[in-house]
Formats: structure tokens, sequence, C-alpha cells
């Protein structure tokens, strides 16, 4: 009788559990995967779905998540709602509210991804930053979206519904921060973006896909080649804010005035979206000189969508005290550059840092 009513006793515990489990909606068997919002065209709304106006922003993360309820069979899903916003408007206050949550839940053991909805027109500043900055391991995953919500064929549900079964996904992990859309599979270091309106909106044009993904199965081909993740020595721990770096963007007949004035307002460095090679007039190359001397950072990048801005090829950056951004577009050259000035480096030093990420 006493073995019965122990066995009885057990079987009960396992029966609250059970009933725990399914009332919760998680299965222990599957992964956890953590959704953390901002906003974006995945999130936007229009009145009608076949016009090309929206308002960005206006969905939140549990209304997403309730449009794809396939996913809950690939993952156990929690959300976090950190903004909503046009990816216009995202800030370094956000980016950085985004890099310390990331180390939060990465440092659970539970958790297997996280997930980052965002708009696309700053998703690759977001994912370079983060790539930087966040040590751990596990998938970190951007998805973002070309059609709001309430469009015909909406992109947003599969882009989700992919990302977090990569975020879930052990062959994922170790490859740093990705971003997954329309199927690819790409890394932060490498992605652009290339059209204002097709599904099909980024490339990484110089490095290749990381890999690709169907309907939440998944096939990788390689690793980043760049520094990232815990390899990284930047840290954004205790930090608030990040210095002043500007973009000035070159032209025919480009005057000098724009660097100056960047200059005088406060900039601690300036990155040039140069023409060609990373290159712009005889007057503003002598204004990136001025600044130079005064202990402003210039890095020279180039505005041409693909290609390397080479060192001393047709600028003497020895002679002028001059960065080449070689593979990293003005954008990513910002990012970079406002990290390396966290602490004093020399030139050289900081050079260094645009051939290693």
């Amino acid at each position: 009788m006493k073995q019965m009513s122990f066995l009885l006793r057990n079987t009960m515990v396992v029966l609250v559990l059970v009933t725990s489990t399914i009332a919760n909606g998680q299965d222990n068997k599957l992964p956890n995967v953590v959704i953390l919002a901002t906003g974006g065209t995945i999130a936007g709304a229009a009145a009608s779905g076949a016009q090309s106006g929206y308002t960005s922003g206006q969905v939140n993360i549990d209304a997403m998540v309730n449009a794809i309820p396939e996913v809950k069979k690939i993952a156990n899903i929690k959300g976090e709602q950190i903004s909503n916003v046009g990816s216009q408007d995202i800030s370094f206050e956000i980016m950085l509210k985004l890099a310390k949550r990331i180390s939060e839940l990465a440092a659970q053991k539970d958790n297997t991804g996280i997930v980052i909805t965002h708009g696309t027109d700053t998703m690759e500043e977001t994912a370079f930053f983060l790539n930087l900055v966040v040590k751990t391991d596990k998938p970190v995953v951007l998805v973002g979206s070309m059609r709001p919500s309430t469009a015909i064929s909406a992109d947003g549900p599969l882009n989700l519904y992919n990302g977090i079964a990569v975020a879930a996904d052990p062959q994922a992990k170790g490859r740093g921060v990705l971003l997954v859309m329309n199927d690819w599979i790409q890394s932060a270091q490498t992605i652009v973006k290339v059209s204002t309106t097709s599904v099909q909106t980024f490339m990484s044009p110089l490095k290749g896909l990381i890999g690709t993904t169907a309907y939440g199965v998944s096939e990788y081909y390689k690793y980043p080649t760049s520094l990232y993740g815990a390899k990284s020595e930047f840290s954004v721990d205790g930090v608030t804010k990040l210095p002043r770096v500007d973009i000035v963007y070159a032209d025919v007949d480009m005057p000098a005035d724009l660097i100056d004035a960047s200059v005088n307002l406060g900039a601690k460095g300036i990155v040039i979206a140069g023409v060609g090679n990373g290159n712009m007039t005889a007057a503003a190359l002598e204004a990136c000189a001025r600044a130079s001397k005064k202990g402003v950072i210039i890095v020279r990048s180039s505005r041409v969508a693909t290609g390397n801005v080479g060192r001393n090829v047709e600028v003497n950056d020895d002679k002028l005290g001059l960065i080449a951004s070689l593979d990293l577009n003005p954008q990513k050259s910002r990012i970079l550059l406002m990290l390396a000035l966290l602490k004093p480096r020399p030139l050289e030093a900081i050079q260094k840092l645009y051939l290693e990420y």
C-alpha cells in the first residue's frame, strides 16, 4: 500500500508539471528564444494591403509572434519591446540598451538564442555595432522586412519564422551577429542594403553568404573572417554615450567647409564617403590634414557600393595622417571609429582595427 501511495503521489506530481508546462505554452524539449523588438517596417501597418505608404512601429511583438503560430513547434518564445520606432530613429541609446539586454539574456543558461526585430534602414549599423560589443557565441539574429505587416504578401512573418529557427539552431553558434531575411543568412560584418524597395535588399557583395534557410531548415557555408564577439576587444560596459563621429559625403568640386564645420562642432572623428578609392578634392584633403593635426581622426571610405579603399594609393595617408577604411563602408567605418575612440590610440593602432574588423 505504501508503494502504491508513493507511485500515485509521483504520478500526480508529473501530471501537475505537465499541465503547468502546457498552460504556460512551453515545451521543455524545445530551445528557448527571446525576441527583442525595436519596431521598423516588420512592425508597420497601412490602411490598405495594396499601398506603398505605411507607418513603422505600429504592431507589438506579441501580435507578430501570434501571426506565425507554427513557430511554437520549433522554439519556446518570449518577447520584449525595447522600442517601437522606424529604424531611421534608432539611436545609440537604443543600441546600448540592446547590447546590455542581449548580454544579460545570453548569460542565462536556458536561453538558446536571441532575435532582434529591426527596420532595414539602419539595420547594418546596429548589426555591426552588436557584432563588435556583444560577447557571446549564442546566435544573435536580426530580422526585418521590406513590406509592412498589412501588405499583400508581407515578407515579415516568414523572415521572423526563419530568424527564430536560426537562433534556435546549434549550428548557428559562434558565427557572430547574423541577419536573416528572404531566405539568406548573412554576417553583420558584410551586409549592405542595396535597394530601397526590393525584398532582397541586403547583399554581402565582397564575402558572400553565411548560409541559407528555407521554412526553418538551414544550411551553413562558413564563419566570418573578421574579429567579432568574444574575440573583439570592444566593450560598452558602463558606456552611456559614444564619441561624435560625422560622415561627410564627397562629390564633384567638394568644398572644405563641411569638414571644417564638423571639426568646429566638436567631432572627434570624421569619415569621408569619398569618390572612387576614397578620393576627394585637393581642398577637402587639405581640410582633412588640418583636422588630423588637431587630433581629429579622419577615415577615408567610399560612396561606391563595393571594393576596397586602399592605403597610400592616390592619397598619401602617411603624410596627411589619415586612415583608410579598407573594406568597410562609411556607415560601418563610423561605428568602428566611435568604438575605437572610447580610449586613446595612435593612428597606427586605429588603422590596424580596420584591417582586423
